[in-house]
């Protein structure tokens, strides 16, 4: 299908780990034009990963002029696009100072894994003494993983933030709490404002009332004055403050893998999506209320998608590292120059020769929820190549997807039978056609492979109305493809189970 050059048009920032874009999309979900920019990362020590807030906002302001500059080339004007959303990576947390606008410190991204002995703090200061405490309120565990505990770390370890706290100067948001800030003026301008999506997965979010709870509030140390407002995932939060898209109105906000989620149209009950980006993250839509999960799964919300519509919630399975591991074969150990190159290196062998990868770079998360766990590779003998270890890493990216299906399958006592995908790694037909293999069940993959960005357009163009009459105009813009299992029941359980025997190995690495 090629892009509709007739108004109206929507936008989306797709602010991710390692890079920004800016994209617009034509009212039937196909791509007219994009930029996109990478940056650094920036790490300070083991297991510690930061960006900075101001390079985070440049890369997103370069690609909104580099889009703005090519709308001409496609017969467009700036305003053609009648809503922009925006779509971040989740729980990386940012504090600036609220009379100057300036960051605190650099943002301490989502698989930072700095706050092990906070954590640790905290589970000691609950009743139960267990991770699982607030698990009913927040749908959360505690881990290193989520925004309350970075959050309560800065407040303890970086002297700025706590004076900032102290006068009264001191703001807290995800990465699309500090885009929205800055978007719509910045100091003594910006809308300090989020969405349920990522509030969801900072741990001071009632998953029943969608606000700031009072009980978990406390127990962190966390005024609310410092909090932004939750709005719904599509309303107007504000119109850009300046620059080549100057008024044009914000009026969409999704965390990375919700957004995927409403790209890839999962808005029955029941619908499931697998990305596969930096990490890896399974989600599952549970209706109109939270299922809180036994087996290791998260609650989390999964869309608001208006002020007056009910909020649908998901499971999900979030795995740490997904394409980080193919980044480390190509950035740390040289076995190829560019990230593509790992399925050609797989595929020219047919298995792992019995060799498997268990990348816990940042400990594992789900189902484990293990920080003491690191990165193993067993079973390396002469015989191994950088091509088996090629094709290990590649399915160390499955094996964890099946864990986290098999805790879904188990949460909600039924048996998915298909999964819808997207994310880069998705792109290799090799990867896929394992992935298939080692679920025994059918991997679904559109042809149109942005769905986080479109899932951002879509929650603008219904944040501004007047686009699409209900949830079913959003059409599915290439269609899809399919991937089955090619292997028997005996040797995908025989995989599973060497895998699971790796898994084991790989705990208490930091003891």
């Amino acid at each position: 299908m090629t892009a509709d050059h007739t108004p109206p048009y929507v936008a989306a920032i797709d602010q991710g780990t390692s890079s920004s874009r800016f994209m617009v999309f034509d009212k039937n979900g196909k791509i007219v034009v994009s930029h996109q920019v990478e940056f650094d990362q920036i790490l300070p020590s083991p297991g510690w990963v930061e960006h900075d807030p101001k390079v985070i906002l440049q890369s997103v302001n370069e690609c909104i002029e580099a889009v703005a500059g090519k709308l001409g080339t496609v017969g467009l004007k700036v305003s053609d696009i009648k809503g922009i959303g925006i779509t971040n990576q989740r729980e990386t947390t940012v504090v600036w100072d609220r009379v100057t606008g300036e960051p605190l410190h650099n943002a301490i991204v989502w698989l930072d894994t700095r706050t092990t002995t906070t954590v640790h703090t905290l589970v000691d200061r609950t009743p139960t003494k267990s991770r699982t405490h607030f698990l009913s309120k927040c749908g959360l565990p505690f881990s290193t993983y989520f925004s309350g505990v970075k959050l309560r770390w800065l407040l303890d370890n970086v002297p700025a933030v706590k004076d900032a706290e102290n006068e009264g100067r001191l703001m807290f948001g995800t990465v699309d709490s500090w885009l929205l800030y800055n978007l719509t003026g910045g100091a003594g301008k910006g809308i300090h404002a989020t969405d349920p999506t990522n509030a969801s997965r900072t741990m001071l979010m009632n998953l029943e009332t969608l606000d700031w709870d009072d009980e978990l509030c406390t127990f962190f140390g966390v005024t609310k004055k410092i909090l932004p407002r939750i709005l719904s995932s599509a309303e107007l939060y504000g119109t850009i403050h300046d620059g080549p898209l100057k008024g044009l109105p914000l009026s969409g906000c999704l965390g990375d893998q919700q957004a995927a989620m409403v790209g890839q149209r999962c808005f029955k009950p029941g619908s499931v999506k697998n990305t596969y980006g930096t990490g890896c993250f399974m989600l599952f839509n549970t209706g109109t209320s939270p299922v809180i999960s036994t087996h290791g799964l998260l609650t989390t919300v999964a869309f608001k998608l208006g002020k007056d519509e009910k909020a649908m919630y998901a499971l999900e399975g979030s795995i740490a590292i997904a394409g980080a591991a193919v980044k480390w074969l190509r950035d740390n150990l040289g076995l190829i120059k560019e990230s593509p190159e790992v399925g050609d290196l797989a595929a020219a062998v047919k298995d792992t020769g019995n060799v498997y990868f268990v990348p816990a770079f940042s400990g594992l998360y789900a189902p484990h929820w293990r920080e003491d766990a690191r990165g193993v590779i067993t079973g390396l003998t002469q015989y191994t190549t950088k091509h088996h270890i090629a094709r290990a890493t590649l399915e160390a990216v499955c094996f964890q997807s099946r864990e986290v299906l098999e805790a879904m399958n188990s949460d909600s006592k039924t048996d998915i039978h298909i999964m819808r995908v997207d994310g880069g790694m998705t792109n290799s037909d090799l990867t896929m056609q394992l992935q298939a293999d080692i679920l025994g069940i059918d991997v679904e993959r559109p042809l149109m492979r942005e769905t986080t960005a479109l899932g951002a357009a879509y929650a603008a163009g219904l944040g501004v109305g007047g686009i699409w009459n209900s949830l079913d105009d959003m059409g599915n813009p290439d269609g899809d493809e399919k991937f089955s299992s090619k292997i028997g029941e005996d040797e995908r359980e025989y995989r599973f189970g060497k895998w699971k025997q790796a898994v084991q190995k790989s705990f208490g690495s930091t003891d």
